[in-house]
């Protein structure tokens, strides 16, 4: 899998050897990978396979899919995406000769449709790739979303060294005491929900599936907390889909605090959190609305961000 500390790149064509490649297919469950959620059992999805694309013992490419009873597979299901990751050195042409492999190993399987998330380029730095020859294999773009990142070990370094005077002079001002760390309970869902419902906002999650995979990868998540008088008047969860990053998952402020600025807090102590634990972007995740593009929030997130990348979801009918 492609971290932005493991640059992987793709072979020269003319290196490539005569030795074949072999696709294997085994369970994803009990598996262990960089991105966790490949690994998550999925509701009213009996079925999730990880596909792999294997030359000399290596692989060399792989996705997970996650396969319904009506035998339509995605991958992946309720998570920000899943998507075909190169995890060696691999030519364009071996890459579309796995593209190949697995569509028809899932005609075999009878499945009818398969839908792949692809992530941001951040996570996978060939995506541009992956998605041309998705487009090629005869894919149909269903929808773009647009993240917005900070990337940079170093830049987060700097930029919280400059800052962090001000917002720590800040918070003492105000009164506000500061949590951030590992999960220790989920009372911050329900001040989340109550606080979008009173803002008849919609946030959809599912309580459960969080819970559970909190409790199975605890490391992987991390809540920030803004209190007033001991009472919570924002909360901030991120993360780790990739040890080296953090995604900027739920966030909520209590609507009738005087305060202003509490999100801007809340980011600041988010970029804290990812120099403290050494990563190497940060992502605010998209901003759309059911009209379209969420302008203002994407200006919001533009003040903290220093790059943009497009989630693809792409569509085939077998």
């Amino acid at each position: 899998m492609i971290t932005s500390e493991t640059n992987t790149t793709l072979e020269a064509y003319n290196k490539e050897t005569s030795e074949t490649h072999e696709l294997i297919v085994v369970s994803s469950s009990g598996e262990r990978n960089l991105y966790f959620l490949r690994n998550c059992e999925t509701v009213g999805f009996p079925e999730q396979l990880d596909f792999r694309w294997v030359k000399k013992g290596k692989t060399k490419a792989s996705l997970t899919l996650a396969i319904s009873k009506d035998l339509e597979a995605i991958s992946l299901p309720q998570s920000p995406f899943g998507g075909v990751w190169i995890e060696d050195n691999l030519s364009s042409s071996a890459l579309q000769a796995f593209l190949a492999a697995l569509l028809e190993d899932l005609r075999q399987r009878k499945v009818t449709l398969v839908r792949i998330v692809q992530p941001p380029k951040p996570y996978e730095l060939n995506g541009d790739l992956i998605n041309y020859l998705l487009f090629k294999l005869g894919f149909g773009q269903e929808s773009v979303l647009s993240h917005q990142f900070f990337i940079g070990k170093k830049k987060i370094k700097k930029l919280v060294q400059q800052e962090s005077a001000k917002y720590f002079s800040k918070t003492k001002d105000l009164g506000l005491k500061i949590l951030a760390g590992p999960i220790q309970n989920f009372g911050f869902l329900h001040d989340i929900k109550s606080w979008n419902q009173d803002r008849e906002n919609d946030i959809l999650f599912d309580h459960s599936r969080l819970i559970s995979r909190v409790s199975e990868f605890p490391e992987r998540y991390f809540l920030i907390s803004l209190l007033k008088d001991g009472k919570a008047i924002a909360h901030t969860l991120g993360v780790k889909l990739l040890p080296d990053s953090i995604y900027y998952f739920l966030s909520a402020t209590l609507p009738k605090s005087t305060i202003k600025n509490l999100g801007e807090l809340c980011l600041f102590q988010l970029f804290q959190l990812a120099s403290d634990q050494k990563l190497n972007f940060i992502d605010f995740g998209s901003s759309d609305s059911d009209s379209g593009a969420n302008h203002n929030l994407m200006f919001f997130k533009s003040r903290f961000s220093n790059d943009i990348s497009n989630k693809v979801s792409w569509i085939l009918n077998l």
